[in-house]
């Protein structure tokens, strides 16, 4: 057994193993992996085996599509045959709004070349007999989906790692890291049988390793107090039951018909596939409990739950109703085991936060179909630098270890379990868990008619409706309930004056002697004078856009940098790892996460000086916001009342208007005083959907959606945002690659009661996919749907006219100049 490898894996199960074989097809040919048991012994040996490909999100649609392409090489590679079932997967819908979801679906998977087609009704029954389909408005067909054999697949896996020349360790343990500033010393201790549980020998063995790489499944939470982070891994309660034989199936199966898909009816939250002449029904129901959210017991190895069949009844009643013949089928065999999740179901992959050459792949709700794409993405990330895809919304450091316990991540991994089969609007928010991170004016909003969302924990104000407003209710594929109450706030701050809560912004101080040097090393763009702000962006290795800024310089070396409100600890990380590697060459820097020191009001449009003029305090108050004493792209410290505010002259919605940044102490005594000088210019209070239409409409690029690791600035076309004069991270990188690819904005001629959610496919008028697109909504400007997304470089030019798919529709669209809504800017220099 080596003792100092490059990689070091933990954990082997289907993901862990993924990992080792994907390091070591990389080109890493120093690479082991360790199992405290058994290969294939945690979720992994349990698991259904179903390959899904449906998944809302881009990244984990290439990662699932990679996974199904790449399970069908396995056996020529190493010989053994994993055991796929290619047998197509069924996933209906019994109402229209379930189709809604499907051509949502099906927009987005296009993007990413994952192929399905449409059945009708009759067409199911046509081919699948068995299945009533009377109340049924149809089905999307996945025919390249299927099953696995987990435990088949993750030996293949196994073996084609151990050609590949990965060392597999079973029965050995990790237990203690240890990180000496080159590499990381693994304390590891020999497992051994004793009384049917696996126990720790006397045994140790220290390995040193480069990187280390946690795919520990079900002992998350025992890895996460290893490493000494907080990670919202832990398992949940899952059950599927095996039925005897079905006497129509048989029959059905020996009159030489193919074997069915895998059936699923979302609305009666279960799957169901043939198994040996019979069926299998796994649910998604409420009220599943999670598990060994403080670690897993000793004794607990390949082992599962007793059977829960009361909390499953109203889903086996509706298998028997969609499929009539199975009624009189016994129960062959039952499984309720542990199955890891997150609270938002993508699981956690890549660096841990805080650690160098720590990767992380834990909270795989879906292990067996994101194992194959896992370990090829997250070796990308390790060997190259980066993944070909963004892999940001899958991040460890989304959920941030400042606020996140385990009594949270219980809940809402509860909660998500029992959500895999609800309707996934694009604009749900999930109740649980929630009011956990409120600014002060929260429960002012809230009575005020807010509805709030969810943002990195904290509570945002979505947008405002009458009191008893009900926003469930209010939820649609198309333009929901809450769409006239959004054009009403949109068009108050085009018209007149709005105010919206910014406080989740994210906000660090970066200060000291090399904090100049290092900042304009470490972004694109000219460093702003003191006194004035610029918008920047710090690249990765590859020139790609790891994350935005915008500056102020309050010193010679003294700087305050505001960025995305749901990325603080994923910026804070990046940030100071980068001033830490920096600090001799550049002196010593100081770094401040002060983003619960500050809350922030935005106030924006052509009133909003007027309403300013009457609260602060200035020997001139009419001069004081002045173009002249307070220029566009400035910052100052002004008094509003008795509130000091440190005010930036900025406004992500296109119009007049300051950014207020101020002690979160005083808050609500600055919302009162607004609020009350806003009254008589007809002050409206505006949430972040009508802040996210007004910003498409002068083409403001957002982070996480146009802004990512797949694109670099020159490609999201912000030129003005890149100084080429100086030498900055990732500039040669940048320079390299060139432009693949286009940011563009579109005004889209769409259906009359639906606007584009950003997940949408772009064609050509003659048929060929181009492009997809980013963001979307409506403009009150144009009084049409706006759209931004990338397009190949020819394309993106204004006048060019494209095809945007919604609701499985081509909808006629044409690409815009840059901030099509006021392009020279006129409004927000308004004079004054």
């Amino acid at each position: 057994m080596k003792t100092q490898v490059k990689a070091l894996v933990i954990g082997g199960g289907a993901v862990g193993t993924s990992i080792a074989y994907h390091l070591a097809k990389a080109g890493w040919d120093d690479v082991m992996l360790l199992e405290r048991d058994e290969l294939t012994s945690g979720s992994t040996w349990h698991a259904a085996g179903l390959l899904p490909l449906f998944n809302m999100s881009y990244a984990t649609t290439h990662i699932h599509k990679y996974s199904v392409d790449f399970y069908k090489s396995l056996e020529e590679e190493t010989g053994l045959n994993a055991g796929f079932a290619v047998v197509g997967n069924l996933r209906m819908a019994q109402t229209d709004e379930r189709m809604d979801e499907y051509k949502l679906y099906a927009s987005t998977a296009e993007t990413c070349g994952v192929p399905y087609e449409w059945l009708t009704p009759d067409e199911i029954k046509s081919r699948w007999p068995l299945i009533k389909t009377d109340d049924l408005k149809g089905a999307i067909y996945h025919a390249t989906d299927g099953y696995i054999n987990p435990a088949d697949m993750t030996q293949a896996m196994a073996k084609g790692a151990r050609q590949r020349g990965v060392e597999i360790v079973r029965r050995m343990q990790a237990d203690a890291v240890h990180w000496t500033g080159t590499h990381w010393e693994v304390t590891c201790t020999k497992m051994v049988e004793q009384g049917g549980n696996l126990v720790p020998s006397d045994e140790q063995v220290v390995i040193t390793a480069e990187h280390v790489v946690t795919a520990s499944g079900n002992h998350s939470q025992r890895t996460a107090k290893m490493l000494g982070i907080k990670m919202p891994a832990i398992p949940v309660e899952h059950q599927f039951i095996v039925m005897d034989q079905d006497p129509d199936l048989v029959k059905y199966r020996a009159e030489g018909h193919p074997e069915h898909p895998v059936i699923r009816d979302a609305d009666a939250q279960s799957y169901v596939r043939e198994e040996r002449g019979g069926w299998i029904l796994g649910v998604y129901e409420k009220h599943a409990p999670v598990c060994f959210e403080h670690g897993v017991p000793d004794s607990f190895r390949a082992d599962l739950f007793p059977l829960a069949l009361d909390r499953i009844e109203e889903q086996y009643m509706a298998m028997i109703h969609r499929i009539p013949s199975c009624e009189e089928s016994g129960l062959k065999d039952d499984f309720n085991g542990p199955i890891c999740y997150t609270p938002d179901g993508n699981p956690l992959v890549g660096p841990a936060p805080g650690l160098r050459n720590m990767w992380l792949a834990e909270g795989f709700s879906f292990g067996i179909t994101a194992a194959g794409g896992t370990g090829y993405y997250l070796a990308q990330m390790m060997v190259d630098g980066e993944a070909e895809i963004d892999m940001a919304s899958l991040d460890p450091k989304r959920y941030s270890s400042s606020w996140m316990t385990t009594e949270f991540a219980a809940r809402k991994n509860e909660e998500c379990y029992e959500h895999v089969y609800t309707l996934h609007h694009p604009d749900e928010e999930r109740p649980a868990a929630r009011g956990l991170r409120t600014s002060p004016a929260y429960d002012r909003q809230k009575e005020r008619g807010a509805q709030f969302g969810w943002v990195n924990g904290w509570e945002r104000p979505n947008y405002y409706a009458p009191l008893g407003f009900n926003d469930e209710a209010s939820r649609s594929f198309r333009r929901g309930g809450w769409w006239k109450h959004v054009v009403e706030e949109a068009k108050a701050i085009r018209e007149g004056v709005g105010l919206v809560d910014a406080t989740a912004f994210t906000k660090h101080v970066v200060k000291g002697p090399g904090a100049t040097q290092f900042l304009d090393w470490f972004t694109c763009n000219k460093l702003p004078k003191i006194g004035r702000i610029n918008l920047t962006y710090a690249l990765t290795n590859f020139g790609t856009t790891r994350t935005e800024y915008t500056i102020v310089r309050n010193g010679e070396n003294n700087y305050y940098l505001v960025s995305a409100g749901a990325w603080t600890e994923y910026d804070a990380d990046f940030l100071r790892k980068a001033a830490e590697d920096k600090m001799e060459e550049f002196g010593y820097i100081e770094i401040q996460d002060v983003t619960t020191q500050w809350g922030v009001f935005a106030i924006a449009g052509p009133k909003s000086r007027d309403v300013l003029k009457e609260i602060i305090v200035d020997a001139d108050p009419d001069s004081a916001l002045s173009n002249k004493r307070f220029p566009w792209l400035s910052a100052r410290q002004i008094e509003l009342g008795m509130c000091p505010v440190n005010a930036i002259r900025v406004a992500y919605t296109g119009e007049l208007g300051w950014e207020l940044h101020h002690p979160i102490e005083m808050q609500n005594y600055l919302f009162d005083l607004l609020e009350k000088a806003g009254e008589k210019h007809g002050m409206k209070l505006v949430g972040a959907r009508a802040q996210n239409w007004l910003r498409l409409e002068k083409s403001y690029r957002a982070f996480g959606t146009e802004l990512g690791r797949d694109a670099t600035p020159a490609e999201a076309d912000l030129p003005r945002f890149i100084d080429l004069s100086k030498d900055f991270h990732g500039k040669e990188a940048m320079v390299e690659t060139g432009v693949r690819v286009k940011c563009c904005t579109l005004l889209i001629d769409g259906p009359a009661d639906a606007d584009p959610w950003g997940r949408e496919v772009l064609y050509t008028p003659e048929g060929e996919r181009v492009g997809r697109l980013t963001s979307g909504g409506y403009s009150v400007a144009f009084e049409k749907s706006i759209g931004m997304g990338y397009v190949k470089p020819e394309l993106a030019v204004p006048g060019t006219r494209l095809k945007v798919k919604m609701l499985d529709q081509l909808w006629d669209a044409e690409v815009t100049a840059d901030s099509p809504y006021d392009p020279k800017n006129a409004t927000i220099r308004v004079t004054g």
